[in-house]
């Protein structure tokens, strides 16, 4: 039984986070960064709650084991791409170097399934140089967890045009061909949980391991049947 730290816990991939952590009998209590009501309501849920998220790392717990984070943003709701790195990139570095500080032994990161550092493209390569950051940390388990295309409800004209290319593999290939090429939240947070938990309970023989899309339905997702 242990303590988990979770930031992002009202976003796309962070509620279901949340939500497996709650019924995780593995986790006695769960600790939540938040700027507002979290969705669920629960005797072994804590919300850390600050409306600057930038004071976070203050907040940090130190009887934490595991750390998730899925905290990440837009370009379009933080008003360009500079203020996106200040929480993507500055706030998450933050966050993670206070965990170390405070004993925290595994660290879990929603990624990009294009993250590099090395890229010429501004997006990928924040991940990219974000994942490098979290590594020179030397957790004694880093998950990068690398979703392709989650597969939500936002509304973006790009988005919209990724639906529609999923609705087509799924024509073209069923639901197994669309769910390699984009997951579905849920997924990605029963993925995320239970590889953290593996590696806590050591079972995961590897400093750094990388959840592709295959890992990710593996973990996430009930056997597929014939």
């Amino acid at each position: 039984m242990t303590t988990a730290v979770l930031a992002g816990s009202t976003g796309q991939t962070g509620t279901p986070i949340l939500a497996h952590l709650l019924a995780s009998p593995s986790i006695s209590s769960v600790q939540a960064f938040t700027r507002k009501d979290l969705p669920h309501a629960s005797s072994t849920l804590t919300p850390l709650t600050a409306s600057d998220p930038h004071t976070w790392p203050s907040l940090y717990p130190s009887n934490a084991k595991i750390f998730f984070s899925a905290l990440a943003t837009s370009r379009a709701i933080a008003g360009g791409f500079e203020n996106q790195r200040k929480i993507d990139y500055d706030l998450n570095v933050a966050l993670a170097t206070k965990a170390k500080e405070s004993g925290t032994k595994v660290y879990v990161l929603i990624s990009a399934a294009n993250a590099n550092p090395h890229s010429y493209f501004g997006y990928p390569k924040m991940k990219g140089e974000l994942e490098e950051a979290i590594k020179a940390l030397n957790f004694e388990h880093t998950i990068f967890v690398r979703p392709g295309w989650i597969a939500g409800e936002r509304q973006t004209m790009t988005e919209n045009v990724l639906k529609r290319v999923k609705g087509l593999l799924g024509t073209v290939g069923g639901d197994r061909a669309v769910d390699f090429w984009a997951q579905t939240p849920e997924v990605i947070g029963r993925a995320a949980v239970k590889a953290g938990l593996e590696a806590l309970e050591g079972k995961q023989g590897e400093k750094v391991r990388v959840l592709g899309g295959g890992e990710i339905i593996r973990l996430g997702k009930k056997e597929w049947k014939a």
